[in-house]
């Protein structure tokens, strides 16, 4: 019977073993039998043999689950004693009491106690991480430094710098906003740094993007005078004062009647409204090549959302200026991606001290790829244009001014009329107010294939008076009024008739002193008035 005894022990071991583990997890007296059975442990802690009498012994008022539990509790521990050379027998009662407090956590808990330790020091080693300074990476000596330039992104929780374009890349590069505090980082500044090389040897991390390490120039200038910088938005805006002339060859008749009947200064917040198939496109091109020309000072951006591609190629081949695209093909929050970036990068540029012009095709589709892109608010104008969708175009065109002690915004922005869409039109009625300027195009014109096809008595700048002498203001004022009683079309063709028998502009308005009449008024007006229809 003394030896059938182990048999029986072993063949219910497993059933033992499940038996406490349902019991451990389910019931809240294990810690009391525990603690009832360490007095028995401890007696036998030295003697091997007496345990294994023990162990086929039940308690006194303990039913046989019991004594299977205290079995296969007592035969654990006495394996463990025999692997490890007997040491634990010669501990303490009190360390085996504890140790077997410890077994049945372990126990119940079965693999999960390593993989909870593990989790522990990950923790550990993520806490210390986080709580020392992300961007102060270290540099070895034997590290090899890869330089790079982008344009700064900046998102809620992180940066990128974006290597390749305005878009996001595999190639951007990522700063910490530790990195962004320390240097007093903004959205659009040109970051010129360096990030490590990967060595040979080395396993690949896991970090999708490499980070940067150092920084070498903030927009063309040192880190350090970076952090000193003025916001945008606490810069004094003024109308604009310094004309932007785009007259350059007797030829370039678009050019020549810009400047007659809406000119353009620096700061200009301007719209070119046109229909479909007016020629928007090739007036665009001819005021940025005009810009580049009469103004290489000028940092020319030219930003098309929503185009067709083979006009951005166009576009960036005949433009001699930095284009920044985003085709009809990609999603609107690419579009809406690249226009904040741009705008945030001409402010950087305007907290220097520079002239910018930014040339934007089309503040329509902008507005769209908010109104599909952005969160809806729950509140729909005529059209299906949400509320909220109308400011980020509102504010990315209220962001052209004059600044007073130095630099300049321009914003010219397309609009789109006549097309049939009642949003279109809704988004048109929000900015007509907005502007400065304005230059309309006449689809009835453009189908009777005269070009550039301006209306002239619709096409206007407000306070023009400060970009123009006295003399232009009353012959372009006397002009004006003669051409009021025309219709659009006699209108355009007398004045691109004028301006073919001219060599400039100049000699155009002394042409026209001449041969259009004083009027019976004396041709005074108010010196601060505008009266331009």
């Amino acid at each position: 019977a003394s030896f059938a005894e182990p048999a029986d022990a072993a063949a219910v071991e497993p059933a033992a073993v499940d038996t406490v583990e349902g019991d451990l997890a389910t019931e809240g007296d294990a810690a009391a039998s525990a603690a009832d059975e360490a007095p028995a442990d401890a007696a036998a802690a030295g003697e091997t043999e007496g345990a294994e009498q023990a162990d086929g012994e039940p308690a006194e008022g303990e039913q046989p689950t019991g004594s299977r539990r205290s079995r296969s509790r007592n035969r654990n521990r006495n394996r463990n004693r025999n692997a490890n050379g007997g040491e634990q027998g010669q501990a303490p009662a009190a360390s085996e009491s504890s140790d077997d407090a410890q077994a049945a956590p372990a126990i119940a808990g079965g693999a999960q106690t390593p993989a909870q330790s593990r989790n522990r020091q990950r923790n550990k080693r993520r806490g210390q991480s986080q709580t020392g300074d992300e961007f102060e990476t270290e540099i070895g000596e034997d590290d090899v430094l890869l330089p790079i330039a982008g344009i700064l992104d900046v998102l809620d929780n992180y940066a990128f710098v974006r290597t390749t374009g305005y878009l996001p890349g595999p190639s951007d590069v990522y700063v910490s906003l530790g990195q962004v505090k320390k240097y007093n980082l903004r959205k659009g500044d040109a970051i010129v740094g360096a990030i490590k090389q990967p060595r040979e040897n080395e396993a690949p991390s896991r970090q999708k993007y490499n980070a940067l390490v150092k920084v070498d120039s903030v927009n063309g200038l040192a880190p350090d005078d970076a952090e000193n910088r003025v916001e945008f938005g606490k810069l004094t805006p003024l109308y604009p004062q310094e004309r932007l002339r785009l007259e350059t060859a007797p030829e370039k008749l678009t050019q020549r009647i810009i400047d007659l009947v809406a000119p353009i200064g620096k700061g200009q917040r301007g719209l070119i409204v046109a229909p479909p198939k007016a020629g928007k496109t090739i007036v665009l091109q001819q005021i940025a090549n005009a810009i580049a020309t009469n103004n290489p000072e000028v940092h020319l951006m030219v930003v098309l959302v929503d185009e067709r591609p083979e006009e951005v190629t166009d576009m960036q081949r005949t433009v001699r200026g930095e284009v920044i695209a985003s085709t009809f093909d990609r999603p609107a929050e690419d579009h809406t991606t690249v226009a904040e970036l741009a705008i945030e990068r001409a402010k950087r540029l305007v907290e220097l001290g520079r002239d910018v012009v930014v040339l934007l095709d089309s503040i329509t589709r902008l507005g769209r790829a908010y109104n599909v892109s952005a969160p809806t608010s729950g509140r729909v104008l005529s059209g299906g244009v949400d509320a909220s969708a109308l400011y980020p175009p509102k504010r990315f065109f209220g962001a052209a001014r004059n600044i007073e002690n130095g630099g300049s915004l321009t914003i010219l922005a397309t609009a789109l009329v006549e097309t049939g869409s009642k949003m279109d039109d809704v988004i048109f009625e929000e900015f007509k107010g907005t502007g400065n300027s304005e230059l309309r195009l006449s689809r009835q014109l453009a189908d009777k294939r005269i070009f550039p096809a301006v209306d002239v008595n619709a096409s206007s700048t407000r306070r023009e008076e400060m970009l123009l002498s006295a003399d232009e203001v009353k012959i372009t004022w006397k002009l004006r009024r003669a051409l009021a009683g025309l219709d659009a079309q006699q209108a355009l063709e007398v004045v691109l008739g004028k301006l073919k028998e001219t060599q400039s502009n100049v000699e155009f308005l002394v042409q026209m002193q001449k041969s259009i009449p004083a009027p019976a008024g004396g041709g005074h007006s108010h010196g601060h008035e505008n009266n331009i229809r």
